[in-house]
């Protein structure tokens, strides 16, 4: 396989030579299979050539929007409407075309109670000319058909007459006003440079002159630098922000402002207060729109980190090659922006260069999670199996490896063996009674879904929706509601019957020496347990103070033979976003293109202490799945580092317990 290895191993495999011949044997569209499924994150980058080599080149150059030929393209009965986008609004672009086209541009945005004043300002339009702009339609549904009608088939006098429409996507949206509209969409710009230049585009030479301080125009310039950052980090996923927030100019404005208050205000011999000027930024300022204390962690550490004497060093900078300009006039500023590279390493951003292969994947999941969503879903008369067909073997399949029922007699005897009031097994026999419910709600409904396929019975809605999501390998909602989520069926079945095996085997042969902590439905439940059988193993101690500490083992799950004196070992935590030195039992960087390693087993067990942990360990988070907040979060572990926490807390660095 070593060929295929080196080829594998490339940074961009779709420019390189397929081994083995494959190169001259395979189609572009082959390729692009063959890419998709060896290297997902370069799905994209392959489809591209598809696309051209199929159309033509045109159709893979990214479209820069404008609106005066969209709007030759429309008339009177043709509205527009524009979905909106994160960080993307273009109110102020309409307004500058109706502006230039000496027509009136009248605005209105949607809500309760809105339909009476967008309705006179409609048939005002109509009567006088110009254009009527309803942004956020979303919010307005009953007035979309209304307007509908009004367009379809009232006098429209005056040949100058648009109607524009903002709207986020929504699935109550009128599909026939949709079919008869010009869509569009306008993406916010990609890239540090791009953000930089939206930014001082909006800035006048008076904002940069209004402080004589040397300290203002630095000061701005990194609040801008930021601003770009904390929007481009969304798209690494929850690698970047747990939750992605909306923030925008409102924020980069009112940071300006503040700083600028504060220098006017600050005294020279003193300097400025940067613990004012970090919790102003960090927790009020961007802190203000993020809710969750991981986000808010990470906000505060550019702050610490960029904020502060350092920034006004020659030597500064956020990272190799992104400087803080010494400037005079806003198209100096501008100059040096456009020097700027168009693409930018996520190390600027303070990840690992392999947070790229995760964007790329997930953008590349969620075109083709599109394109699966929108085929027809009717059965095709062609020759090979039909859906029903397809699904009633799995249905059969599933059914034979599907574990036997827990009696609940044998299960209750084995309790009162090993002693059904210690707290682990309180927790074990929730568990089972959990895992039995997934049980019983999967054999009925394989069943009934085999019986409605055979015509024995009606086809509900629920199995309409088994079968459908079968056939696309997803997981039925129905099953999904009781259980946990997961990437595809295969992936969901394997982890019913692994967390199986793990129940059975502990109730019916004892507790396990090692835990596998994503078989569980409640991992907190789990570490709880823990931590009351500790406090009552201890005289004196109460579960109020008694606290989770860990020490990360050298060896793995097969070279534990028998169980800790104290506490439990989990395995099957996998580190995102860093690597791990087993020999030193510390965080390192991650190999290139390994997304995520796997953690030696960890020794988790109970102190008696509320103190405060050593700050040089990297407090991590454990989450259940892939994405991040509140729903997943399980608790924290503590990991050695010898660089500063900081820098891992740039990373995104978490521990995930499942990584599909």
């Amino acid at each position: 396989e070593k060929g295929w290895k080196i080829w594998f191993d490339k940074d961009a495999p779709e420019e390189e030579v397929i081994p083995d011949g494959y190169n001259d044997s395979l189609d572009t569209c082959r390729k692009l299979l063959l890419i998709r499924s060896w290297c997902p994150d370069r799905t994209l980058s392959q489809a591209r050539k598809y696309i051209a080599d199929s159309l033509e080149e045109k159709y893979t150059e990214p479209v820069i929007l404008n609106l005066e030929k969209t709007w030759e393209e429309s008339d009177t009965r043709t509205p527009l409407i524009c979905f909106l986008s994160m960080g993307s609004d273009p109110t102020i672009q309409i307004d500058a075309l109706a502006r230039k086209l000496k027509l009136e541009c009248r605005t209105i945005s949607m809500g309760q109670g809105q339909e009476v004043h967008a309705r006179k300002l409609t048939q005002m339009s109509m009567q006088q000319g110009g254009w009527v702009l309803l942004q956020n339609c979303h919010l307005g549904l009953d007035f979309m058909d209304e307007l509908l009608e009004t367009v379809v088939t009232a006098e429209i006098p005056d040949e100058t007459f648009r109607v524009w429409i903002t709207t986020e996507p929504h699935d109550k949206f009128p599909i026939t006003l949709l079919q008869i509209s010009i869509k569009f969409t306008n993406e916010p710009p990609q890239g540090v440079r791009a953000g930089l230049k939206r930014t001082f585009s909006g800035i006048n030479q008076d904002l940069l002159d209004v402080s004589n301080m040397p300290m203002w125009k630095p000061l701005l310039y990194t609040v801008a630098f930021l601003h770009s950052t904390v929007q481009e980090r969304r798209k690494f996923g929850p690698l970047g922000w747990n939750i992605p927030y909306e923030f925008n100019s409102a924020d980069f404005t009112a940071s300006v402002q503040f700083i600028q208050n504060h220098l006017d205000e600050c005294d020279i011999k003193k300097g400025i207060s940067w613990s004012t000027v970090r919790y102003m930024i960090g927790e009020v300022q961007y802190g203000g729109r993020v809710t969750d204390d991981y986000d808010k962690r990470l906000l505060n550490c550019f702050a610490r980190v960029w904020f502060s004497e350092k920034m006004f060093e020659n030597t500064f900078c956020f990272y190799t090659g992104y400087k803080i300009p010494v400037c005079k006039t806003l198209d100096q500023y501008q100059e040096y922006i456009q020097t700027l590279p168009a693409m930018d390493s996520p190390e600027v951003f303070g990840l690992h260069p392999n947070a790229d292969i995760t964007y790329q994947s997930n953008t590349a999941a969620s075109v083709l999670d599109t394109i699966t969503n929108i085929q027809p879903k009717e059965s095709g008369g062609g020759a090979g199996e039909t859906r029903e067909a397809i699904v009633y073997r799995l249905a059969e399949d599933m059914l034979d490896k599907l574990p036997p029922d827990y009696i609940p007699h044998e299960v209750k005897a084995r309790l009162i063996k090993m002693g059904h009031l210690n707290s682990m097994n309180i927790f074990l026999r929730q568990e089972i009674d959990r895992m039995q419910k997934v049980i019983t709600i999967l054999r009925n409904s394989l069943n009934d879904l085999k019986l409605a396929i055979e015509g024995t019975i009606i086809m509900s809605e629920n199995l309409r929706d088994a079968l459908d999501n079968m056939y696309d390998a997803r997981i039925p909602q129905l099953w999904k509601r009781i259980s946990w989520d997961s990437s595809t069926l295969g992936f969901w079945f394997t982890e019913l019957l692994e967390r199986n095996t793990q129940f059975h085997t502990w109730i019916f042969e004892g507790r396990p020496n090692v835990f596998w902590m994503t078989g569980f439905f409640n991992p907190q439940g789990f570490l709880t347990a823990m931590r009351q059988e500790a406090t009552r193993a201890h005289k004196g101690w109460a579960l109020d103070t008694v606290t989770i500490h860990n020490e990360v083992l050298k060896q793995s799950k097969e070279e534990i033979t028998t169980p800790p004196a104290e506490g439990v070992y989990i395995y099957g935590l996998y580190l995102d976003g860093a690597g791990w030195d087993r020999r030193n039992s510390k965080l390192t960087e991650p190999t290139p293109k390994i997304l995520f390693t796997i953690l030696p087993v960890v020794h988790v067990f109970a102190v008696n202490t509320i103190g405060p942990k050593d700050p040089k360990l990297y407090v991590c988070p454990i989450y259940k799945k892939p994405r991040r907040t509140d729903l997943t979060f399980i608790t924290v572990i503590y990991l050695r580092t010898i660089v500063s926490p900081d820098h891992w807390i740039l990373r995104g660095v978490a521990l995930l317990c499942d990584i599909k």
